[in-house]
């Protein structure tokens, strides 16, 4: 009983001491449900962050290499005595904002908050994702795409050290944030209060509705009208779609079309301007704006995105005087002439500009294509006092075969520092090992992050990022950019971006966009990994996957008579191909012919021999493709002796 009552005693003497700190500071405390609530309201976003130290520890190659965490060289900033690795250590008052990482293991985690000699918590470090361990728990963490990410903010007043309990760890990222040194900080500490529980379980129901809009999303500090329209618009046309001529901001928006306007969104540009401002605050087109992919809808996150018919963008945009947004339709070769209609939707308050504490808000779109040699592409490079609030980029290679640009890490300088370097372009979207499967294999949406494409035949992919309570505070200048390639920047590459940033003016753009710029990449050769192809087979088939030094693993078969192994080719564009091979003769191999569904398109070819031979390049059939008829049959003879076959990869070569 004596005991508890110390107990009891001592958190009160902590809790009085936090409130004179707070009232000898004038500063409000920062609590854990302080820092909960950027994820449900967004009407914080526009709000600066002056005085904050935004930051991130990271396994990146200190050389310029490609070593981010596979030696695990870079992976720790110092050992202890007994050879456990600190993986950060940060003076506070401040907060972790972000861990993410590919690599968890089944060692224990040992969070020094406050106490550099007691841990205040530990967890297994795979187990900071898996939901097994509450708080640390869906939605803000998880793992999807190969990357597990944990956003749930861990405040610290005095000290914070993180001791992962082994000998190697590799791949990680951890964001931080510092405060000015009298701002007053609850520590984290566990169990949760109720207050804090409860804001955990409204940030999870607010995620999971798939029909939220800004209504939902923003603080009622004023009443959110919603304005409904129908316009027609035609290439050629200008069309305004929302005006104010009094203060106020855009709470959100929604713009809405019958049919999906995939082949036709790049030549249509969204133009937003604030006071009479006379560089549009936003001029980018509509499908890169909503994170299109390559003129597909693809980004369905919790600011932005589109389904293919309802576009809708919650970033809160606060203004002055006055607000326009614009839709111009640009003339193409190969737009319709009818007209588009869209039903648009705005979301809006009668609440100014809070100018000393709020920055306006920005999009800033940049085309590169090629990407210059040994340059990083440049997301964002602006001056003035603001912070980064997201980015979405569209990569596509100008050399076919694996997505080797995309081993680029990203780097971010606030006011001339360098505070932030990545470890990889899909570690930078929260995920991991690209071109393996159930991992950076294809499109996938989650709240603030996730992969817009990815296709090795067409060799691109993408993917988009938010930032809430990571949003990245700059007093006098930002430069945000991605590496092509994994050392010195020499992938050829043909990158888009739209990144989102608020601040004190307008950043400005390279150049607008046109017909010129807007256009998408096709390739001519396509190089196909069977691994990570959608396939079907018929009889008796077995398969190995196996690698032989190639960028995916080469396919090992075992077949009877008359088996069938079914590639879906419905991925790559229509037209004719000429059929490439690249496959192993060896002496129990069987012969195989090339069909579409029914009709054979390649002789039967005998691929034994009296040893086992590579045949990088073998031509071997044309196949036509269309929008209904995108399959490739291989069909084998074999017998007891004859009855292998190994296939590393299929070349698509486009007929002119």
């Amino acid at each position: 009983m004596k005991q508890k009552s110390c107990c009891v005693l001592i958190c009160l003497l902590a809790g009085l001491s936090l409130f004179a700190q707070t009232k000898a500071t004038g500063n409000q405390l920062i609590t854990l449900e302080t820092l909960l609530t950027p994820f449900y309201d967004l009407s914080l976003l526009p709000r600066y962050e002056t005085g904050i130290y935004a930051a991130q520890e990271s396994s990146y190659d200190r050389t310029g290499k490609n070593d981010d965490g596979f030696g695990g060289t870079y992976s720790f900033v110092r050992k202890n005595p007994d050879g456990t690795l600190v993986l950060f250590e940060q003076q506070g008052p401040g907060y972790i904002n972000r861990i993410w990482t590919p690599t968890p293991t089944d060692d224990t985690l040992d969070f020094y908050l406050d106490d550099s000699i007691k841990p205040s918590f530990s967890i297994v470090y795979r187990d900071l994702y898996t939901g097994k361990n509450y708080p640390f728990v869906a939605p803000l963490c998880s793992n999807q795409l190969g990357g597990f990410y944990c956003y749930l903010p861990i405040p610290y007043s005095k000290y914070c050290k993180i001791v992962l309990r082994a000998q190697k760890t590799m791949f990680h990222q951890i964001g931080y944030k510092r405060f000015p040194g009298n701002q007053p900080v609850k520590t984290f500490s566990l169990p949760l209060s109720n207050s804090e529980r409860a804001a955990l379980e409204r940030i999870g129901k607010l995620w999971n509705n798939p029909m939220v809009t800004a209504s939902d999303l923003h603080a009622l500090k004023a009443p959110v009208k919603l304005t409904t329209n129908t316009v027609n618009i035609r290439p050629g046309q200008t069309l305004t779609i929302y005006q104010s001529a009094s203060p106020g901001r855009i709470a959100g928006f929604e713009l809405i079309t019958g049919s999906a306007p995939d082949t036709i969104a790049r030549a249509i540009d969204l133009k937003i301007a604030w006071d009479g401002e006379p560089t549009p605050a936003v001029y980018c087109p509509l499908a890169d704006y909503f994170g299109y992919a390559f003129g597909r809808a693809s980004m369905q996150g919790l600011l932005a995105g589109s389904d293919g018919k309802r576009h809708y963008s919650w970033f809160p945009m606060p203004f002055d005087r006055s607000a326009k947004v614009e839709l111009v339709y640009r003339k193409t070769a190969s737009t319709p002439a009818s007209a588009l209609p869209i039903t648009t939707r705005f979301y809006t308050q009668d609440l100014k500009r809070d100018a000393p504490n709020e920055g306006k808000f920005y999009a800033n779109w940049r085309r590169q294509n090629p990407v210059p040699q040994g340059q990083p592409f440049t997301m964002l490079d602006v001056k003035g006092r603001g912070h980064l609030a997201g980015s979405v980029l569209q990569a596509q290679g100008l050399m076919t075969g694996i997505t080797i640009f995309f081993e680029g890490d990203d780097s971010t300088v606030v006011d001339g520092e360098l505070r932030m370097h990545g470890t990889g372009s899909e570690d930078y979207f929260n995920g991991g090992w690209y071109a393996l499967l159930d991992r950076w294999d294809d499109a996938m949406s989650l709240p603030l992050s996730g992969s817009l494409e990815y296709s090795i035949p067409l060799c691109r992919t993408g993917g988009y990022r938010f930032f809430l309570t990571d949003k990245i505070p700059f007093e006098k200048s930002l430069f945000h950019s991605i590496e092509h390639g994994p050392e010195y920047n020499l992938a050829p590459a043909d990158y888009t971006s739209v990144t989102y940033y608020y601040s004190d003016r307008n950043g400005g753009q390279p150049e607008a966009p046109g017909n010129h710029n807007t256009t998408i990449y096709m390739p001519d050769t396509l190089e196909i990994y069977p691994q990570l192809m959608n396939v079907a087979i018929d009889n008796n088939v077995a398969v190995e996957a196996r690698w032989t030094g190639m960028p995916a693993k080469t396919l090992y078969y075992t077949i009877d008579n008359n088996s069938l192994v079914r590639y879906s080719l419905q991925d790559i564009p229509p037209g004719s191909y000429d059929i490439h091979l690249h496959y192993r003769k060896r002496p129990d191999a069987a012969s195989f012919s090339l069909w579409q569904r029914q009709t054979q398109i390649s002789d039967w070819i005998n691929a034994q021999a009296a040893q086992e031979v590579d045949v990088p390049m073998e031509k071997v059939a044309t196949i036509t493709l269309t929008e209904l008829n995108n399959t490739l049959s291989f069909r084998f003879r074999g017998n007891e002796k004859q009855h292998k076959f190994v296939l590393t990869r299929i070349v698509l070569v486009r007929k002119k």
